[in-house]
C-alpha cells in the first residue's frame, strides 16, 4: 500500500470534488509548485489510487430517465452461480453499479434506464437468461437527496488513529 502524506490526501480530496481543476490551481491549493504537485498526482494514478476522472452530468436535462435500485437474491450460492450472474450483468449499460452484499440479499444494483417499462424488460432479460435470480426487490428513486465525493480525509484520519 502506498504511504500517503497530508498533501496526497488533500490532492485526492480536491480531485474527488473538482476533477477538472487546473494543475496550477491544484498546486496552489496544496501549497506546492506545479511540478511536484503533478508528480504526486501521477504517482497516485500509477499506484491505482486515482482510477479516472469523471464529469457529474445533470441527466434530467438530457433525457427522461428513471433510477432504480434492485436488491437481488440468487437461488444458489456456489461460486460459479455468482460468476454467471456477474458475467451476464457486465455488458448491460443500464446497470451502472452493482455491489455484492452480505446479510439477506446477494447484490444491490443501481440501474438507470428510460422508464419503468425498459426496466421491466431488463428484469425479463435477466429472468430469461437463467442467471439464477430467485427474488428481486425494486426501489424506484423519487428524488436525489445527497450525492457527494468520498470522504478521503475523514477515512484516512480515522484509520491513522487506530
Amino acid at each position: 500500500m502506498l504511504k500517503l502524506d497530508d498533501r496526497d490526501v488533500k490532492i485526492l480530496s480536491i480531485l474527488g470534488r473538482e476533477g477538472r481543476i487546473s494543475k496550477s490551481e491544484l498546486a496552489r491549493r496544496v501549497n506546492l509548485s506545479a511540478a511536484p504537485a503533478w508528480e504526486r498526482m501521477k504517482r497516485l494514478e500509477e499506484a491505482g489510487i486515482i482510477t479516472g476522472y469523471h464529469a457529474s452530468v445533470a441527466l434530467k436535462k438530457l433525457a427522461p430517465h428513471v433510477i432504480v435500485f434492485m436488491a437481488a437474491e440468487l437461488e444458489s450460492h456456489r461460486a460459479q452461480d455468482f460468476q454467471v450472474f456477474e458475467r451476464v450483468l457486465a455488458p448491460l449499460d443500464e446497470v451502472v453499479a452493482c455491489w455484492a452484499v452480505g446479510g439477506g440479499f446477494d447484490y444491490i444494483l443501481q440501474i438507470v434506464t428510460r422508464d419503468i417499462d425498459s426496466y421491466q424488460r431488463l428484469v425479463d432479460h435477466l429472468l430469461e437468461a437463467r442467471v439464477g435470480l430467485a427474488r428481486y426487490f425494486t426501489y424506484v428513486v423519487t428524488k436525489p437527496v445527497k450525492q457527494g465525493p468520498l470522504p478521503f480525509e475523514r477515512l484516512l484520519a480515522l484509520s491513522a488513529k487506530e
